[in-house]
């Protein structure tokens, strides 16, 4: 469920994930002199390539740039749940910004995973895709009562779902909980394969895509300078960035952070030691455990957050634990599988207070757009920014865009 993002060129994650490489692998190639463009994307990682995707798709001149492999940074170790539910839960959004604003952030991620679907399937682009239910679990503090509340809550904003109490959700499921919500509307993807795919599609309709580091910003005139490392620049008359959390010096918020997560997945395991339907798992707890199968029969499991862990040599140290922490709790929650960790991996997250993501405008540079503090949410809120921004771009601007404002207020 998250998309693990890199401080540095070398510390972008630790461990491997079990994702592969699409058939077209998209080829970066060096640029020798100083170009001009309409629109710059910065980052070639998912949002780079759904952003690219939907500009040339509405007939933009389109120019990648990244400083590594498209997709071999965060984009490889997403466990890409395509979830349309928050970090932050209904109840909680509602008590922070009010009831119909949170129920149409809610309602407006619901139409963001539908919109990346029909995407998907209308192109052919990624044949792991597949549609999932989502089954969020009692945990923590939250138990049958809290998440028949959030269930209440739901169904008044218009949302799919449906309460299980422990004895249905056992008969159901097969899952030793006190609750749950199965909802549907959400999926899951290969997601280096969906990256790749998307920006070869790009590509195909003349994005060019090049090796560089963005090492500087110059919005000062009627165009955005960005300066490269390697003493080349590109002129453009909009700049994307999509850069994980490694934001420029220009984009500053008070509600971002960075934490950091854990995943492994498991050998393949036979359809019995699989859980209903392939369902995405994830808990109703501040750091919740969240899980998902693969298309080969492994099952992804993740968690053990921690905010106070960012570099890539403390969590390459804590990794080892942190692994059969992990495999522990996968035991408790499902006993069929093979409690045996194949791949191990992990990676900072960018994420914000409110759990919503901070998309648009840069403040102060009229023609520079950014998008950041995903959460748990990576590919969700991408597309979701690749829609907003292209509509920036054409002058567009849209009043629930707000909620997701770089410059909104912080949370009290």
């Amino acid at each position: 469920m998250l998309d693990f993002i890199a401080t540095e060129q070398s510390d972008l994650r630790g461990g491997v994930s079990p994702w592969q490489a699409g058939a077209h692998r998209p080829i970066r190639h060096p640029l020798t002199e100083s170009i001009a463009t309409e629109v710059l994307i910065v980052g070639a990682g998912i949002t780079g390539s759904l952003m690219a995707e939907h500009l040339t798709r509405q007939g933009r001149q389109v120019c990648v740039i990244d400083r590594e492999r498209p997709g071999m940074g965060s984009t490889a170790a997403s466990t890409a749940m395509l979830e349309w539910e928050i970090d932050r839960s209904l109840q909680e959004l509602a008590a922070i910004y009010g009831f119909e604003p949170a129920a149409e952030i809610y309602r407006l991620s619901l139409g963001a995973v539908a919109g990346l679907y029909e995407l998907v399937q209308s192109n052919g682009l990624a044949p792991t895709l597949r549609g999932r239910n989502t089954v969020y679990l009692a945990g923590g503090d939250a138990g049958a009562r809290e998440l028949l509340a959030e269930h209440e809550l739901r169904e008044r904003a218009g949302l799919p779902g449906a309460f299980l109490d422990r004895r249905t959700l056992s008969a159901e499921f097969a899952f030793d909980r006190e609750a749950a919500i199965v909802s549907p509307g959400s999926a899951e993807v290969d997601p280096l394969r969906l990256s790749h795919a998307l920006l070869s599609l790009a590509e195909r309709r003349g994005a060019k895509l090049y090796d560089g580091e963005a090492v500087g910003y110059d919005s000062g005139g009627r165009t955005t300078h960005v300066a490269l490392d390697n003493g080349c620049s590109i002129e453009a008359d909009h700049v994307v960035l999509a850069t994980g959390y490694v934001m420029p010096d220009i984009v500053t918020s008070d509600l971002h952070k960075t934490a950091s997560s854990w995943v492994i997945a498991t050998p393949r395991q036979s359809p019995q030691q699989l859980w209903r339907d392939g369902a995405l798992i994830w808990e109703a707890s501040k750091n919740y455990l969240y899980a998902r199968t693969t298309t080969d029969g492994r099952i992804v499991i993740g968690g053990e957050d921690d905010d106070s862990v960012v570099a890539q040599s403390d969590r390459d140290r804590l990794m080892p634990r942190k692994a059969t922490i992990l495999l522990d709790k996968l035991q408790r929650l499902w006993p069929r599988a093979e409690p045996f960790a194949e791949f191990a991996w992990s990676g900072a997250f960018s994420t914000t207070v409110d759990g919503l993501p901070l998309i648009g405008v840069v403040p102060g540079h009229p023609r520079l757009y950014a998008a950041y503090g995903y959460g748990g949410n990576g590919i969700t809120f991408s597309y979701l920014a690749s829609r907003m921004i292209g509509r920036l771009i054409d002058g567009e601007r849209l009043a629930w865009f707000d909620h997701f404002a770089i410059d909104r207020a912080p949370v009290v």
